[in-house]
């Protein structure tokens, strides 16, 4: 698969989540359209979207209720420079405009796309020994030092994970969710004691490999405060690829 492909493919969910179309995410103009149900959205998203952000670099393109298109179009004409409706000094403004909604900004993400010839031209070392794992290993492994790899909430999502083992002690541990159809959600969790070892982007590239030869996209998130984790998107081998900021109702 090429990076092409791969960058494709995300377009294609990109455009299941907001209701629009792949090209969208690449015009020169910004795109603001209604949110609608979605049966291949983002199994972490919650659609219709009250109110999302993406960004590709290009554009702006949001996908709302409808009652809130015509604030959000001059939400977004009011920002020159694009990058201006993720800044904080915006949300400000942003949530006066959710707030009509009873919601508020929820989560605001960068998302990453391996790059293939990173991906498999270098395999990381680990100072430990490497372990493939699938659904059947994973009983006892839905533990709290293994929330971001793993989820118990959806279990029926989690496809597959790397190990890292000092002996028998399981130290280290990237899995991936089935969250998009032909994509798949990378996490990694190390134990405390074991980081600055060169762990996670260890497991972290060797994953991406294992979903790549699945023939499913891998995938990475980050908070854009969370360096720590966008350091390791970046040492295994993923490119910075989208935005997005979310809404959510009020409690």
């Amino acid at each position: 698969m090429t990076y092409q492909e791969i960058t494709e493919t995300a377009l294609r969910q990109c455009a299941a989540d907001c209701s629009c179309a792949p090209e969208d995410f690449l015009r020169d103009t910004d795109v603001i359209v209604e949110s609608k149900p979605s049966g291949n959205g983002s199994r972490y998203l919650e659609l219709p979207h009250i109110c999302a952000m993406y960004t590709w670099s290009s554009n702006v393109v949001v996908s709302c209720r409808k009652d809130l298109i015509p604030d959000m179009e001059a939400y977004v004409a009011g920002n020159t420079k694009l990058y201006r409706c993720f800044d904080v000094p915006g949300l400000y403004t942003l949530n006066r405009i959710l707030e009509k909604a009873g919601a508020e900004t929820a989560w605001m993400h960068s998302f990453y796309l391996p790059d293939p010839d990173r991906v498999f031209g270098t395999e990381l070392s680990c100072p430990f020994e490497i372990r493939i794992l699938h659904p059947e290993d994973f009983t006892g492994l839905y533990l709290p030092e293994w929330r971001n790899a793993l989820c118990a909430q959806r279990k029926e999502l989690d496809m597959l994970c790397v190990g890292a083992y000092d002996g028998e002690k399981l130290v280290g541990l990237a899995g991936c969710s089935a969250d998009c159809p032909d994509m798949w959600q990378i996490g990694i969790d190390v134990l405390p004691e074991y980081r600055r070892k060169g762990i996670a982007s260890a497991l972290t590239g060797r994953l991406a490999r294992e979903v790549l030869d699945a023939g499913k996209v891998p995938f990475y998130a980050a908070a854009w405060a969370n360096i720590k984790s966008v350091k390791n998107a970046a040492r295994s081998g993923f490119r910075p690829a989208f935005a997005v900021i979310t809404a959510k109702e009020k409690p």
